[in-house]
Protein backbone atom coordinates (compact mmCIF):
# COMPACT_ATOMS: atom_id res chain seq x y z
CA UNK A 1 0.00 0.00 0.00
CA UNK A 2 2.73 2.17 0.98
CA UNK A 3 4.60 1.94 -2.05
CA UNK A 4 1.79 2.06 -4.21
CA UNK A 5 1.35 5.20 -2.82
CA UNK A 6 4.68 6.55 -3.69
CA UNK A 7 4.80 5.81 -6.64
CA UNK A 8 1.85 7.30 -7.71
CA UNK A 9 3.16 10.73 -6.05
CA UNK A 10 6.05 10.77 -8.17
CA UNK A 11 4.55 10.35 -11.20
CA UNK A 12 2.17 12.98 -10.51
CA UNK A 13 2.44 15.91 -13.18
CA UNK A 14 3.03 19.37 -11.74
CA UNK A 15 1.61 22.33 -14.09
CA UNK A 16 4.84 24.24 -13.82
CA UNK A 17 5.83 28.10 -14.53
CA UNK A 18 9.01 29.52 -14.40
CA UNK A 19 9.39 33.05 -12.89
CA UNK A 20 12.29 35.02 -13.46
CA UNK A 21 13.61 38.38 -12.11
CA UNK A 22 16.58 40.42 -12.55
CA UNK A 23 17.13 44.01 -10.71
CA UNK A 24 20.50 46.44 -11.06
CA UNK A 25 18.95 47.42 -7.67
CA UNK A 26 19.06 44.84 -5.67
CA UNK A 27 22.85 44.27 -6.95
CA UNK A 28 21.86 41.50 -9.30
CA UNK A 29 25.09 42.40 -11.79
CA UNK A 30 26.66 38.98 -11.97
CA UNK A 31 26.20 37.17 -15.57
CA UNK A 32 24.70 33.99 -13.67
CA UNK A 33 22.04 36.00 -12.70
CA UNK A 34 20.77 37.49 -16.24
CA UNK A 35 17.48 36.75 -17.41
CA UNK A 36 18.82 34.37 -20.36
CA UNK A 37 20.90 32.06 -17.50
CA UNK A 38 18.11 31.82 -15.20
CA UNK A 39 16.00 30.36 -17.65
CA UNK A 40 18.45 27.80 -18.96
CA UNK A 41 19.46 26.74 -15.19
CA UNK A 42 15.67 26.40 -14.95
CA UNK A 43 14.87 24.47 -18.37
CA UNK A 44 17.66 22.05 -17.53
CA UNK A 45 16.87 21.13 -14.45
CA UNK A 46 12.86 20.73 -15.44
CA UNK A 47 14.37 18.20 -17.76
CA UNK A 48 15.76 16.15 -15.13
CA UNK A 49 12.98 15.89 -13.41
CA UNK A 50 9.60 14.69 -15.59
CA UNK A 51 6.87 15.48 -12.75
CA UNK A 52 7.41 19.15 -13.87
CA UNK A 53 5.80 20.42 -16.90
CA UNK A 54 6.92 23.50 -18.24
CA UNK A 55 3.40 25.66 -18.87
CA UNK A 56 4.40 29.01 -18.75
CA UNK A 57 7.20 31.92 -18.00
CA UNK A 58 6.93 34.79 -15.96
CA UNK A 59 9.93 37.77 -16.62
CA UNK A 60 10.35 40.79 -14.17
CA UNK A 61 13.39 42.42 -15.77
CA UNK A 62 14.55 45.51 -14.02
CA UNK A 63 12.16 44.84 -10.69
CA UNK A 64 13.38 45.02 -6.68
CA UNK A 65 12.78 42.03 -4.56
CA UNK A 66 12.00 43.96 -1.64
CA UNK A 67 8.26 43.86 -2.67
CA UNK A 68 5.69 41.92 -4.70
CA UNK A 69 4.21 44.71 -6.57
CA UNK A 70 5.98 43.39 -9.70
CA UNK A 71 4.34 43.06 -12.65
CA UNK A 72 5.16 39.62 -13.70
CA UNK A 73 4.59 38.04 -10.53
CA UNK A 74 0.77 39.45 -10.20
CA UNK A 75 -0.04 37.82 -13.25
CA UNK A 76 1.30 34.74 -11.85
CA UNK A 77 -0.23 34.60 -8.65
CA UNK A 78 -3.98 34.86 -10.92
CA UNK A 79 -2.66 32.08 -12.73
CA UNK A 80 -2.34 30.13 -9.25
CA UNK A 81 -5.53 31.40 -7.89
CA UNK A 82 -7.14 29.96 -11.10
CA UNK A 83 -5.44 26.85 -10.75
CA UNK A 84 -3.79 26.34 -14.22
CA UNK A 85 -0.14 26.68 -12.25
CA UNK A 86 0.47 24.68 -9.04
CA UNK A 87 4.48 24.93 -9.36
CA UNK A 88 7.13 27.81 -9.34
CA UNK A 89 10.53 27.43 -10.40
CA UNK A 90 12.99 29.50 -9.28
CA UNK A 91 16.44 29.54 -9.29
CA UNK A 92 17.05 30.62 -5.97
CA UNK A 93 14.52 32.07 -2.67
CA UNK A 94 16.41 35.34 -3.61
CA UNK A 95 14.63 35.65 -7.53
CA UNK A 96 11.54 35.16 -5.47
CA UNK A 97 11.48 37.73 -3.05
CA UNK A 98 14.04 39.97 -0.59
CA UNK A 99 11.35 41.02 1.80
CA UNK A 100 11.57 38.40 4.43
CA UNK A 101 8.54 39.22 6.39
CA UNK A 102 6.49 38.44 2.81
CA UNK A 103 8.65 35.78 1.60
CA UNK A 104 8.15 33.93 4.65
CA UNK A 105 4.15 34.56 4.52
CA UNK A 106 4.09 33.07 0.88
CA UNK A 107 6.22 30.20 1.82
CA UNK A 108 4.31 29.61 4.97
CA UNK A 109 0.63 30.43 4.98
CA UNK A 110 -0.29 31.28 1.60
CA UNK A 111 0.83 28.55 -0.35
CA UNK A 112 0.48 25.44 1.38
CA UNK A 113 -3.17 26.66 1.41
CA UNK A 114 -3.53 27.39 -2.16
CA UNK A 115 -1.54 23.25 -2.62
CA UNK A 116 1.03 25.18 -4.68
CA UNK A 117 4.81 24.16 -4.49
CA UNK A 118 7.68 26.39 -4.88
CA UNK A 119 11.24 24.78 -5.74
CA UNK A 120 14.45 26.94 -5.05
CA UNK A 121 17.05 25.24 -7.37
CA UNK A 122 20.73 26.31 -5.93
CA UNK A 123 19.12 27.19 -2.63
CA UNK A 124 18.20 23.06 -2.75
CA UNK A 125 14.49 24.38 -1.35
CA UNK A 126 11.23 22.12 -2.00
CA UNK A 127 8.52 23.12 -0.33
CA UNK A 128 7.24 19.60 -0.97
CA UNK A 129 9.59 18.31 1.08
CA UNK A 130 11.26 20.69 3.27
CA UNK A 131 9.33 20.00 6.42
CA UNK A 132 10.99 16.39 6.13
CA UNK A 133 14.62 17.85 6.47
CA UNK A 134 17.33 19.91 9.58
CA UNK A 135 17.49 22.30 5.68
CA UNK A 136 14.27 23.60 6.58
CA UNK A 137 15.58 25.63 9.80
CA UNK A 138 17.65 27.54 7.18
CA UNK A 139 15.28 28.97 4.68
CA UNK A 140 13.92 31.63 7.38
CA UNK A 141 17.69 32.54 8.01
CA UNK A 142 18.02 32.19 3.88
CA UNK A 143 15.65 35.15 3.61
CA UNK A 144 16.42 37.17 6.47
CA UNK A 145 19.82 37.76 4.96
CA UNK A 146 18.11 38.13 1.49
CA UNK A 147 16.29 40.74 3.15
CA UNK A 148 19.36 42.22 5.18
CA UNK A 149 21.32 41.96 1.81
CA UNK A 150 18.53 44.05 -0.58
CA UNK A 151 18.51 46.89 2.45
CA UNK A 152 22.41 46.85 2.37
CA UNK A 153 22.32 47.46 -1.24
CA UNK A 154 19.37 50.11 -0.65
CA UNK A 155 21.36 52.20 1.46
CA UNK A 156 24.80 52.05 -0.41
CA UNK A 157 22.52 52.70 -3.91
CA UNK A 158 21.13 55.89 -2.14
CA UNK A 159 24.47 56.61 -0.78
CA UNK A 160 26.33 56.75 -3.94
CA UNK A 161 23.47 58.81 -6.07
CA UNK A 162 23.72 61.38 -2.96
CA UNK A 163 27.61 61.77 -3.92
CA UNK A 164 26.81 62.00 -7.64
CA UNK A 165 24.21 64.87 -7.13
CA UNK A 166 26.51 66.87 -4.72
CA UNK A 167 29.48 66.46 -7.21
CA UNK A 168 27.16 67.74 -10.00
CA UNK A 169 26.06 64.48 -12.03
CA UNK A 170 23.12 64.34 -13.71
CA UNK A 171 21.70 60.78 -12.29
CA UNK A 172 17.77 61.48 -13.39
CA UNK A 173 16.67 58.57 -16.12
CA UNK A 174 15.08 62.20 -18.24
CA UNK A 175 16.09 65.29 -19.15
CA UNK A 176 13.75 68.05 -18.70
CA UNK A 177 12.99 69.85 -22.27
CA UNK A 178 15.23 72.22 -23.74
CA UNK A 179 18.34 69.65 -22.73
CA UNK A 180 20.16 66.01 -23.78
CA UNK A 181 22.13 63.98 -21.97
CA UNK A 182 26.11 64.19 -23.06
CA UNK A 183 29.54 62.52 -22.09
CA UNK A 184 30.74 59.72 -19.94
CA UNK A 185 27.81 57.66 -18.66
CA UNK A 186 25.37 60.78 -19.86
CA UNK A 187 25.84 62.33 -16.60
CA UNK A 188 26.18 65.86 -18.18
CA UNK A 189 23.29 67.98 -20.07
CA UNK A 190 23.78 69.92 -23.33
CA UNK A 191 21.51 72.27 -24.70
CA UNK A 192 19.00 71.42 -27.44
CA UNK A 193 18.95 74.64 -29.14
CA UNK A 194 15.65 74.33 -30.81
CA UNK A 195 13.68 73.25 -27.58
CA UNK A 196 16.02 76.17 -25.86
CA UNK A 197 14.12 78.57 -27.91
CA UNK A 198 11.19 77.48 -27.24
CA UNK A 199 12.35 78.10 -23.41
CA UNK A 200 13.11 81.33 -24.31
CA UNK A 201 10.46 82.48 -26.00
CA UNK A 202 8.04 81.14 -23.58
CA UNK A 203 9.83 83.57 -20.69
CA UNK A 204 9.80 86.41 -22.68
CA UNK A 205 6.41 86.35 -23.08
CA UNK A 206 5.99 85.67 -19.69
CA UNK A 207 8.14 88.88 -18.92
CA UNK A 208 5.65 90.66 -21.53
CA UNK A 209 2.68 89.90 -19.38
CA UNK A 210 1.13 87.52 -21.17
CA UNK A 211 -0.62 84.51 -19.41
CA UNK A 212 0.62 81.15 -19.34
CA UNK A 213 -2.75 79.91 -20.98
CA UNK A 214 -2.00 82.22 -23.80
CA UNK A 215 1.28 81.24 -24.28
CA UNK A 216 0.29 77.72 -24.44
CA UNK A 217 -2.65 78.78 -26.72
CA UNK A 218 0.11 80.70 -28.93
CA UNK A 219 2.68 77.85 -29.11
CA UNK A 220 -0.41 75.60 -30.30
CA UNK A 221 -1.37 77.95 -32.45
CA UNK A 222 2.28 78.19 -34.44
CA UNK A 223 2.80 74.34 -34.51
CA UNK A 224 5.42 74.04 -32.44
CA UNK A 225 5.01 70.55 -30.75
CA UNK A 226 4.47 70.28 -26.65
CA UNK A 227 7.92 68.75 -24.71
CA UNK A 228 6.46 65.29 -24.66
CA UNK A 229 5.41 65.05 -28.76
CA UNK A 230 9.16 66.88 -29.20
CA UNK A 231 10.81 64.01 -27.61
CA UNK A 232 8.59 60.94 -29.11
CA UNK A 233 8.63 62.89 -32.56
CA UNK A 234 12.67 62.91 -32.56
CA UNK A 235 13.30 59.39 -30.42
CA UNK A 236 14.34 60.93 -27.46
CA UNK A 237 13.96 58.96 -23.77
CA UNK A 238 10.93 60.94 -21.89
CA UNK A 239 8.88 59.75 -19.08
CA UNK A 240 5.09 59.02 -19.41
CA UNK A 241 3.49 61.56 -18.41
CA UNK A 242 6.46 64.52 -19.49
CA UNK A 243 5.28 68.17 -19.37
CA UNK A 244 1.60 67.35 -20.32
CA UNK A 245 -1.05 67.24 -18.63
CA UNK A 246 -3.33 66.69 -21.79
CA UNK A 247 -3.93 63.52 -23.78
CA UNK A 248 -3.61 65.19 -27.23
CA UNK A 249 -0.05 66.26 -26.19
CA UNK A 250 -0.90 69.79 -26.90
CA UNK A 251 0.76 72.43 -25.15
CA UNK A 252 -1.35 73.68 -21.99
CA UNK A 253 -0.64 76.46 -18.82
CA UNK A 254 0.62 73.70 -16.55
CA UNK A 255 3.28 72.54 -18.83
CA UNK A 256 3.73 76.68 -19.09
CA UNK A 257 4.13 77.00 -15.40
CA UNK A 258 6.03 73.75 -14.60
CA UNK A 259 8.95 75.00 -17.17
CA UNK A 260 8.52 78.76 -15.74
CA UNK A 261 9.40 76.92 -12.16
CA UNK A 262 12.37 74.97 -13.83
CA UNK A 263 15.78 75.93 -11.78
CA UNK A 264 17.29 74.00 -14.03
CA UNK A 265 17.49 76.88 -17.11
CA UNK A 266 19.55 79.12 -15.07
CA UNK A 267 22.54 76.81 -15.19
CA UNK A 268 21.82 75.31 -11.48
CA UNK A 269 21.11 71.66 -11.54
CA UNK A 270 18.29 70.49 -8.97
CA UNK A 271 18.10 67.00 -8.06
CA UNK A 272 16.75 64.82 -5.20
CA UNK A 273 13.24 66.71 -5.28
CA UNK A 274 11.59 63.41 -4.22
CA UNK A 275 12.43 60.52 -2.22
CA UNK A 276 10.83 57.07 -1.06
CA UNK A 277 10.60 56.28 2.69
CA UNK A 278 12.01 53.22 2.64
CA UNK A 279 13.84 50.46 1.07
CA UNK A 280 10.36 48.33 0.91
CA UNK A 281 8.01 51.04 -0.35
CA UNK A 282 7.91 52.49 -3.99
CA UNK A 283 5.65 54.94 -3.74
CA UNK A 284 7.46 58.41 -3.75
CA UNK A 285 6.89 61.48 -1.57
CA UNK A 286 7.97 65.07 -2.22
CA UNK A 287 10.97 66.44 -0.02
CA UNK A 288 11.21 70.38 1.07
CA UNK A 289 12.87 72.76 -0.80
CA UNK A 290 15.40 72.86 1.36
CA UNK A 291 16.54 69.45 1.17
CA UNK A 292 17.26 69.91 -2.78
CA UNK A 293 20.63 69.75 -3.71
CA UNK A 294 21.39 72.41 -5.76
CA UNK A 295 24.97 73.14 -7.87
CA UNK A 296 25.20 75.67 -9.56
CA UNK A 297 26.86 75.90 -13.00
CA UNK A 298 26.80 72.26 -14.31
CA UNK A 299 25.59 73.33 -17.28
CA UNK A 300 25.32 76.02 -19.79
CA UNK A 301 22.29 78.36 -18.59
CA UNK A 302 18.79 78.74 -20.99
CA UNK A 303 18.14 81.76 -19.07
CA UNK A 304 19.85 84.33 -16.51
CA UNK A 305 19.31 83.79 -13.26
CA UNK A 306 17.77 87.65 -13.21
CA UNK A 307 14.89 86.77 -15.50
CA UNK A 308 14.43 83.88 -13.74
CA UNK A 309 13.31 85.47 -10.32
CA UNK A 310 11.71 87.90 -12.10
CA UNK A 311 9.08 85.15 -13.15
CA UNK A 312 9.17 83.68 -9.70
CA UNK A 313 8.49 87.46 -8.59
CA UNK A 314 5.04 87.50 -10.90
CA UNK A 315 4.27 84.51 -9.68
CA UNK A 316 4.10 85.91 -6.28
CA UNK A 317 2.11 89.06 -6.91
CA UNK A 318 -1.68 89.83 -8.14
CA UNK A 319 -0.84 89.80 -12.14
CA UNK A 320 -4.52 89.25 -13.16
CA UNK A 321 -5.29 89.58 -16.86
CA UNK A 322 -7.30 92.60 -18.55
CA UNK A 323 -10.99 91.23 -19.62
CA UNK A 324 -10.99 89.83 -23.45
CA UNK A 325 -7.35 89.85 -23.02
CA UNK A 326 -4.40 87.42 -22.32
CA UNK A 327 -2.21 90.60 -21.28
CA UNK A 328 -1.63 91.55 -17.84
CA UNK A 329 -2.10 95.65 -16.71
CA UNK A 330 1.23 97.77 -17.34
CA UNK A 331 1.43 98.42 -12.97
CA UNK A 332 -0.89 95.28 -12.17
CA UNK A 333 0.45 93.47 -8.95
CA UNK A 334 3.12 96.23 -8.26
CA UNK A 335 0.40 99.59 -7.48
CA UNK A 336 -0.03 99.44 -4.02
CA UNK A 337 -2.45 101.79 -1.70
CA UNK A 338 -0.23 103.90 0.37
CA UNK A 339 -3.03 104.18 3.07
CA UNK A 340 -4.30 100.39 3.63
CA UNK A 341 -1.61 98.43 1.51
CA UNK A 342 -4.03 96.56 -0.96
CA UNK A 343 -3.13 96.54 -4.55
CA UNK A 344 -5.30 99.05 -6.48
CA UNK A 345 -7.70 97.77 -9.18
CA UNK A 346 -7.85 99.32 -12.75
CA UNK A 347 -10.77 100.52 -13.67
CA UNK A 348 -12.52 102.10 -16.88
CA UNK A 349 -15.12 105.01 -17.71
CA UNK A 350 -16.89 105.70 -20.73
CA UNK A 351 -17.57 109.42 -21.62
CA UNK A 352 -18.73 110.42 -25.43
CA UNK A 353 -17.69 107.30 -26.89
CA UNK A 354 -13.53 107.82 -25.04
CA UNK A 355 -12.61 104.92 -22.83
CA UNK A 356 -10.65 106.78 -19.68
CA UNK A 357 -8.56 104.42 -16.96
CA UNK A 358 -7.84 104.89 -13.59
CA UNK A 359 -6.54 102.94 -10.72
CA UNK A 360 -8.48 103.00 -6.85
CA UNK A 361 -8.21 101.16 -3.91
CA UNK A 362 -10.94 98.11 -3.73
CA UNK A 363 -10.72 98.62 -0.16
CA UNK A 364 -13.30 101.07 0.32
CA UNK A 365 -13.86 103.17 3.75
CA UNK A 366 -16.23 100.76 4.97
CA UNK A 367 -13.00 98.21 5.49
CA UNK A 368 -11.02 101.31 6.84
CA UNK A 369 -9.47 102.72 3.88
CA UNK A 370 -9.63 106.05 4.24
CA UNK A 371 -7.59 106.92 0.43
CA UNK A 372 -10.17 108.43 -2.03
CA UNK A 373 -7.21 108.59 -4.54
CA UNK A 374 -8.74 107.85 -8.42
CA UNK A 375 -5.59 108.02 -10.13
CA UNK A 376 -5.44 108.15 -13.86
CA UNK A 377 -3.57 105.86 -16.18
CA UNK A 378 -1.89 108.74 -18.37
CA UNK A 379 -0.91 110.67 -15.19
CA UNK A 380 0.73 106.98 -13.89
CA UNK A 381 2.56 106.44 -17.06
CA UNK A 382 4.06 109.81 -17.38
CA UNK A 383 5.33 110.21 -13.57
CA UNK A 384 6.58 106.70 -13.68
CA UNK A 385 8.38 107.42 -16.68
CA UNK A 386 10.02 110.42 -15.56
CA UNK A 387 11.16 109.11 -12.22
CA UNK A 388 12.58 105.90 -14.20
CA UNK A 389 14.75 107.98 -16.93
CA UNK A 390 15.50 109.86 -13.76
CA UNK A 391 17.15 107.27 -11.55
CA UNK A 392 18.64 105.73 -14.69
CA UNK A 393 20.63 108.86 -14.72
CA UNK A 394 21.65 108.90 -11.28
CA UNK A 395 22.59 105.46 -12.02
CA UNK A 396 25.03 106.37 -14.57
CA UNK A 397 26.22 109.44 -12.55
CA UNK A 398 27.28 107.06 -9.30
CA UNK A 399 28.70 104.36 -12.41
CA UNK A 400 31.20 107.36 -13.45
CA UNK A 401 31.89 108.51 -9.67
CA UNK A 402 32.36 105.04 -8.42
CA UNK A 403 35.23 104.04 -11.16
CA UNK A 404 37.86 105.17 -9.22
CA UNK A 405 37.06 102.92 -6.53
CA UNK A 406 38.56 99.54 -6.45
CA UNK A 407 36.48 96.33 -6.82
CA UNK A 408 38.41 94.98 -3.82
CA UNK A 409 37.38 97.39 -1.37
CA UNK A 410 33.37 97.14 -2.78
CA UNK A 411 33.88 93.36 -2.47
CA UNK A 412 35.29 93.72 0.81
CA UNK A 413 32.59 95.79 2.68
CA UNK A 414 29.66 93.87 0.86
CA UNK A 415 31.23 90.51 2.77
CA UNK A 416 30.74 91.99 5.77
CA UNK A 417 27.38 92.90 4.98
CA UNK A 418 26.28 89.59 3.90
CA UNK A 419 28.17 87.78 6.37
CA UNK A 420 26.49 90.11 9.17
CA UNK A 421 22.83 89.03 7.41
CA UNK A 422 23.66 85.24 7.43
CA UNK A 423 24.32 85.75 11.42
CA UNK A 424 21.47 86.79 12.21
CA UNK A 425 19.36 84.53 10.32
CA UNK A 426 21.40 81.74 11.75
CA UNK A 427 20.53 83.17 14.85
CA UNK A 428 16.70 82.84 14.56
CA UNK A 429 16.91 79.40 13.21
CA UNK A 430 18.80 78.45 16.44
CA UNK A 431 16.28 80.83 17.90
CA UNK A 432 13.30 79.14 16.74
CA UNK A 433 14.86 75.49 16.92
CA UNK A 434 14.78 75.62 20.76
CA UNK A 435 10.96 77.35 20.68
CA UNK A 436 10.65 73.73 18.51
CA UNK A 437 12.57 71.91 20.87
CA UNK A 438 10.38 73.03 23.99
CA UNK A 439 7.14 71.75 22.29
CA UNK A 440 6.88 68.14 22.84
CA UNK A 441 7.60 68.96 26.63
CA UNK A 442 4.54 71.76 26.98
CA UNK A 443 2.57 68.87 25.12
CA UNK A 444 3.36 66.17 27.84
CA UNK A 445 2.93 68.55 30.81
CA UNK A 446 -0.46 69.54 29.45
CA UNK A 447 0.56 73.03 28.47
CA UNK A 448 -0.37 72.58 24.77
CA UNK A 449 -3.23 70.65 23.57
CA UNK A 450 -2.62 67.91 20.68
CA UNK A 451 -3.69 70.32 17.58
CA UNK A 452 -1.86 73.55 19.63
CA UNK A 453 1.36 71.10 19.32
CA UNK A 454 0.70 70.32 15.79
CA UNK A 455 -0.21 73.83 14.91
CA UNK A 456 3.03 75.57 16.32
CA UNK A 457 5.62 72.43 14.79
CA UNK A 458 4.16 73.87 11.38
CA UNK A 459 4.66 77.35 12.09
CA UNK A 460 8.21 77.03 13.70
CA UNK A 461 9.09 74.58 10.71
CA UNK A 462 7.86 77.42 8.25
CA UNK A 463 9.60 79.70 9.77
CA UNK A 464 12.93 77.62 9.94
CA UNK A 465 12.42 76.98 6.06
CA UNK A 466 12.26 80.39 5.86
CA UNK A 467 15.54 81.73 7.81
CA UNK A 468 17.27 79.06 6.07
CA UNK A 469 16.72 79.94 2.27
CA UNK A 470 17.43 83.05 3.22
CA UNK A 471 20.78 82.01 4.82
CA UNK A 472 21.37 79.99 1.55
CA UNK A 473 20.48 83.22 -0.66
CA UNK A 474 22.79 85.25 1.69
CA UNK A 475 25.62 82.79 1.33
CA UNK A 476 25.44 82.87 -2.67
CA UNK A 477 26.05 86.67 -2.78
CA UNK A 478 28.72 85.99 -0.28
CA UNK A 479 30.16 82.85 -2.23
CA UNK A 480 29.73 85.76 -5.33
CA UNK A 481 31.81 88.36 -3.59
CA UNK A 482 34.65 86.09 -2.00
CA UNK A 483 34.97 84.45 -5.59
CA UNK A 484 34.86 88.02 -7.68
CA UNK A 485 31.90 87.38 -9.40
CA UNK A 486 30.21 90.77 -7.53
CA UNK A 487 30.71 93.51 -9.65
CA UNK A 488 28.93 96.75 -9.76
CA UNK A 489 28.67 96.69 -13.39
CA UNK A 490 26.02 93.67 -13.08
CA UNK A 491 23.32 95.29 -11.16
CA UNK A 492 24.49 99.10 -12.89
CA UNK A 493 24.29 97.67 -16.90
CA UNK A 494 20.74 96.22 -15.49
CA UNK A 495 19.14 99.52 -15.75
CA UNK A 496 21.50 101.20 -18.78
CA UNK A 497 19.94 98.82 -20.68
CA UNK A 498 16.99 100.93 -20.83
CA UNK A 499 18.87 104.22 -20.89
CA UNK A 500 17.40 104.63 -24.49
CA UNK A 501 13.55 103.77 -23.95
CA UNK A 502 11.25 105.98 -25.16
CA UNK A 503 8.02 104.69 -23.93
CA UNK A 504 7.95 102.30 -20.97
CA UNK A 505 6.42 99.07 -21.15
CA UNK A 506 5.35 95.57 -19.20
CA UNK A 507 9.02 94.17 -19.15
CA UNK A 508 10.61 97.55 -18.12
CA UNK A 509 8.46 98.55 -15.25
CA UNK A 510 8.59 94.51 -13.90
CA UNK A 511 12.53 94.98 -14.32
CA UNK A 512 12.80 97.72 -12.90
CA UNK A 513 10.37 98.64 -10.34
CA UNK A 514 9.88 96.29 -7.44
CA UNK A 515 6.67 98.29 -6.39
CA UNK A 516 4.78 101.68 -6.58
CA UNK A 517 2.70 102.79 -3.40
CA UNK A 518 0.41 105.64 -4.38
CA UNK A 519 0.51 107.78 -1.30
CA UNK A 520 -1.61 110.47 -3.24
CA UNK A 521 -2.71 112.25 -6.37
CA UNK A 522 0.44 113.87 -6.68
CA UNK A 523 2.85 111.98 -4.50
CA UNK A 524 3.85 108.23 -5.44
CA UNK A 525 6.71 105.86 -3.65
CA UNK A 526 8.74 104.41 -6.28
CA UNK A 527 11.15 101.32 -5.29
CA UNK A 528 13.39 100.36 -7.73
CA UNK A 529 14.90 97.01 -7.52
CA UNK A 530 18.76 96.94 -6.67
CA UNK A 531 17.66 99.42 -4.03
CA UNK A 532 20.10 97.59 -1.69
CA UNK A 533 23.14 98.11 -4.05
CA UNK A 534 22.13 101.80 -5.09
CA UNK A 535 21.99 103.12 -1.91
CA UNK A 536 25.56 100.76 -1.03
CA UNK A 537 27.04 102.90 -3.74
CA UNK A 538 25.41 106.38 -2.65
CA UNK A 539 27.61 106.14 0.69
CA UNK A 540 30.47 105.03 -1.52
CA UNK A 541 30.16 108.01 -3.27
CA UNK A 542 29.34 110.09 -0.40
CA UNK A 543 33.02 108.93 1.04
CA UNK A 544 35.30 109.92 -1.79
CA UNK A 545 33.28 113.33 -1.87
CA UNK A 546 34.14 114.05 1.51
CA UNK A 547 37.88 112.60 1.18
CA UNK A 548 38.16 114.92 -1.75
CA UNK A 549 37.09 117.87 0.62
CA UNK A 550 39.09 117.07 3.15
CA UNK A 551 42.33 117.21 0.44
CA UNK A 552 41.61 120.40 -0.31
CA UNK A 553 41.05 121.76 2.79
CA UNK A 554 44.50 120.48 3.81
Amino acid sequence: MNLQKRTQQNTTRYRTALYLRLSREDGDKTESDSIANQRTLLEAYAADHPELCIVDEFVDDGYSGSNFERPAFQNLFKELEQGTVNCILVKDLSRFGRNYIEVGRYLERIFPVMRVRLIAVTDNYDSQSSWKTSDSIMVPMRNLLNDAYCRDISVKTRSALEVKRRSGDFVGAFTIYGYVKVGDKHKSLEVDEYAANVVRDIFRKRLEGFSASHIADELNRLGILSPLAYKRNHGMPHAKGGYTDRKDCKWSATTIIRILQDETYTGTLVQGKQTTPHFKLKEREDKPSSEWIRVEGTHEAIVQKHDFDLVQRLRRIDTRTSPKSDKVYLFSGILICGCCGCRMTRKTNRYKDKEYHYYYCPTGKKNGCTSSVMLKESDLIECVQDSLKGHIENVASLDALLSSISQERINRELAQEYAAQIRVNEKRVAQTEGFKAKLYENLVSGILTKEEFLSYKRKYNADIELFQKAIAEWNDKLTDVLENRSERNRWINHFMKFSTMEDIDRRAVMQLIRSIRVMGKDELHIEFNYQDEYQKAISLAEQIATKNEERMVG
